[in-house]
């Protein structure tokens, strides 16, 4: 049996999903919670759902605090948000709190009953409506790495700087000459835009262009 707890204010809309859910899933177990607090209290006594299905605009906690009060309380938690709402802020903020999918009110019963199936599966339904949002969102958050040209010979060569490698050991280990050696460390210094060792070793690491030492 899937044991849900649905945390919404809206009594009607609450019920409807129950009734909705139920029908749909013989093995759904659904609890109504108009409230935040009052999940949390019965965390607090040691119960606990396979899913939570919560709303965002709720009285008192709202949704993504709440998001944070049971995710202390159960770190392994599943939280399926269930709302109105499709604006970026709100979307990236309970995504970042815990969230382990996002649907739409607008969405059919039958849409929001197969994503408690599949969250509680361990997968993360997403409304195509948002989804691809959510993508652009966390991709600007990934730093990209930047692309200074370096051959793979150049980079070898910087590796081994951070590792605190001095000029003869470099060229030992890499099979250089000394002459091809300084060649390439100039080089490595006008692609990276410094005037010394520490300086790329510096930016190398800072920039993760190299794995940092051990």
């Amino acid at each position: 049996m899937l044991e849900i707890w649905i945390i919404e204010d809206n009594a009607k809309f609450r019920n409807a999903t129950v009734r909705g859910l139920r029908l749909l899933a013989d093995d759904i177990n659904a609890r109504e919670f108009s409230n935040c607090e009052d999940a949390i209290a019965e965390i607090d006594n040691g119960n606990s759902p396979d899913v939570f299905l919560m709303d965002i605009d709720l009285p008192g906690i709202d949704g993504i605090d709440g998001i944070g009060e049971i995710k202390q309380r159960l770190p392994n938690a599943t939280v399926l948000i269930l709302t109105v709402f499709e604006d970026d802020e709100k979307i990236f903020r309970a995504l970042k709190a815990g969230a382990s999918g996002y649907c739409l009110k607008s969405d059919s019963i039958a849409k929001v009953c197969e994503a408690v199936e599949q969250v509680s599966e361990g997968a993360a339904p997403i409304h195509p409506r948002i989804a691809g949002r959510v993508l652009k969102m966390f991709a600007d958050l990934t730093p990209q790495q930047p692309d200074y040209g370096l051959t793979e010979r150049e980079q070898l060569v910087l590796e081994a700087m951070t590792r605190g490698l001095v000029r003869k050991q470099i060229a030992m280990e890499l099979e250089l000459n000394l002459h091809t050696l300084d060649y390439v460390t100039r080089c490595i210094y006008r692609k990276l835009h410094v005037n010394g060792a520490t300086a790329a070793v510096a930016l190398a690491i800072r920039e993760r262009l190299v794995d940092p030492p051990v």
